[in-house]
């Protein structure tokens, strides 16, 4: 009879967590709107099946009541799922020494990674991994996942590519670029040839003292070619503002699709990325020199890419607090930006700049991915009270939750546990 009730209670579980589900009496950011506004929010079949100030009839009713609800955040720049302990390196799958530009790191990722329950109780939903950045100065692809944890893994496999310009120990700025150039080049010329015959490949690869002196594989001329074909964004790290014009230059050269990461500079050159259509990520609270690159830093970088019609978004030092965007896009208001930009550039600018279909913005047809918050989700202090992915509702406990719970409890426990 306990096997019996025990089957009856995980298949209630199970159809309390897939349920329709009504939000009411929600403040809701949108993740594309300029202002919040109230409504009630109904989820069915894992989307937004409407969001107005109508009732809805459903199987789960959460009383928001005058909660702030917005997108779920995604976090552009992370290494969510690849890395468990940077200083371990057999937890470490971010880095290869064989392959160069084409080298992915979409079939290393551990959906069951203590990072993600870890990060989804603090709002996150979704991030793009990425490896760390080789020896060439473009190479490494990243990819776009949703951490909702199930083996069955919800990802865009090799939606980004890594590369960076700026101050070396090994190399000048000027080589940098140049190879860069070349790299593209190369690509374009890769468009000439069948990519899916092997021979065809292997002598465009004999043929090219570049591609031969690098040592390039099949694999990474197919990444250039996704590249040049606008199959994959690039991001690049620069600081300084010439190079960024640079930057500018190239995108314009090749038409190919570029994000700036770092960008302490970027405020100088503000209104020509945006006529260039070139978003940039910025850690706010990254806002002092600490390079020769980056003398021009400030703590209002944000506030100034916006009013030059930038597109912004935020990222962190990488560790295993990604969710903490959600700080640095609050240091960013206190220094100018605007509330909606920031609360946007946590989720559906993401979602624009990196063709991610679907999800960052609360919308008809879009996935149910959406955090209800206890205070403002730009102050630290303020964490989810739920957090919806795909229309279903996460567990918000992590390894951190239950340790504490273990310690705190104030219970008579053996020695063992004290």
């Amino acid at each position: 009879m306990k096997r019996y009730t025990y089957v009856y209670f995980i298949f209630i579980f199970n159809s309390l967590l897939s349920a329709n589900i009504v939000i009411e009496n929600a403040v809701i950011w949108d993740g594309e709107s300029k202002e919040e506004y109230i409504g009630n929010i109904f989820i069915k079949d894992n989307k937004i099946e409407n969001i107005s100030n109508r009732k809805f009839q459903a199987e789960r009713v959460i009383d928001a009541d005058g909660l702030i609800v917005t997108p779920g955040l995604i976090a552009p720049l992370t290494e969510i799922g690849i890395v468990e302990i940077g200083a371990l390196s057999v937890t470490r799958d971010d880095n290869d020494d064989f392959y160069h530009i084409g080298f992915s790191i979409h079939d290393a990722y551990n959906p069951k990674s203590t990072l993600i329950p870890w990060n989804r109780s603090n709002g996150l939903i979704g991030s793009i991994t990425v490896p760390s950045q080789g020896n060439l100065p473009i190479g490494g692809m990243g990819s776009f996942y949703v951490l909702d944890g199930l083996l069955e893994i919800s990802s865009i496999e090799d939606n980004v590519m890594l590369g960076k310009i700026g101050g070396s120990n090994n190399s000048s700025r000027a080589m940098q670029i140049s190879l860069i150039e070349d790299l593209l080049s190369l690509a374009n010329d890769s468009k000439k040839i069948d990519l899916d015959s092997i021979d065809e490949v292997n002598e465009f690869i004999e043929d090219s003292i570049l591609a031969s002196k690098l040592d390039l594989m099949p694999r990474d001329i197919s990444a250039l070619n996704k590249l040049v074909n606008k199959k994959i964004t690039l991001i690049l790290n620069v600081h300084r503002a010439s190079d960024i014009l640079k930057v500018i230059e190239i995108k314009e050269q090749y038409d190919i699709d570029v994000v700036i990461s770092g960008g302490q500079e970027s405020w100088m050159v503000a209104n020509k990325l945006a006529t260039a259509s070139i978003p940039v990520i910025i850690d706010p609270m990254n806002n002092i020199p600490n390079s020769f690159d980056q003398l021009g830093a400030r703590s209002d970088t944000a506030a100034l890419l916006e009013k030059a019609g930038v597109k912004v978004m935020f990222t962190v030092p990488r560790d295993h607090n990604y969710h903490l965007i959600r700080q640095g896009a609050g240091n960013a208001v206190a220094n100018g930006m605007s509330y909606d930009a920031a609360i946007n550039g946590l989720s559906g600018v993401v979602s624009d700049v990196f063709n991610i279909k679907g999800r960052g913005k609360l919308k008809k047809g879009f996935y149910a991915d959406l955090v209800i918050w206890d205070g403002d989700p730009l102050e630290p202090a303020s964490m989810p009270t739920h957090v919806i992915i795909n229309g279903e509702i996460s567990d918000l406990t992590s390894r951190s939750s239950r340790l504490m719970e273990r310690y705190t409890s104030g219970e008579d426990k053996p020695n063992t546990y004290r």
